[in-house]
């Protein structure tokens, strides 16, 4: 459903050798404007493509503020709201927020090693936030249901749990936001009527 920009990722043939190469990392409607963008062009951004905003956000990327305006404000209020900010945080403050809890220091085209995850009690994880699940899958939150990532959509529902601490993908920034009225736009499979497994 979305784009997203964490930098030129490409060599000067196209090939992917960094996991980024930016501290921005939006994410974007994939048709503004009718402008066009090239997948893989040297010193130009490479952009990436992401199932709906929710998997964005647990990546650790946020709604632009040019394409996405209302979404990138209502996100900014959002997480203004949850740090107790007294006036409406920077672009450039959001950002250096999600950088500090994305990843630890290191380098290379795969950072999954390098990933921070954080604990919370599963009732105080809010709709829309991502989690690894019982085998370690990215699950996506709602009010009853855990439903599992695939490239496909969300998947294989299951009940969501009432007790216990769990892992968390979606970086504590977005998690505030989301606490704080944030509500992303999900992929069509996340509405599906499926009865949760118990």
């Amino acid at each position: 459903m979305f784009t997203g920009n964490r930098g030129c990722i490409v060599d000067d043939t196209g090939e992917v050798v960094r996991h980024h190469r930016s501290a921005l990392w939006i994410v974007c409607l994939t048709e503004f404007r009718g402008w066009q963008h090239p997948l893989a062009a040297p010193g130009r951004w490479t952009p990436l493509f992401f199932l709906d905003d929710a998997v964005a956000l647990a990546a650790g990327h946020r709604p632009c503020g040019l394409c996405r305006r209302a979404e990138y404000r209502w996100y900014r209020d959002a997480v203004t709201h949850a740090v107790g900010a007294s006036r409406p945080l920077l672009a450039k403050e959001l950002d250096r927020r999600l950088v500090a809890e994305r990843h630890r220091r290191g380098r290379g085209r795969d950072r999954a090693a390098d990933r921070r995850l954080w604990t919370a009690a599963i009732r105080d994880v809010p709709v829309g936030s991502v989690i690894l699940g019982a085998g370690d899958e990215p699950c996506l939150v709602l009010d009853d249901r855990l439903l599992a990532f695939t490239f496909d959509g969300w998947s294989s529902p299951v009940t969501r749990p009432t007790k216990g601490a769990v892992r968390v993908l979606t970086p504590p920034t977005s998690v505030g936001a989301l606490r704080s009225g944030y509500r992303p736009v999900l992929h069509a499979t996340a509405a599906t009527g499926d009865r949760p497994r118990p």
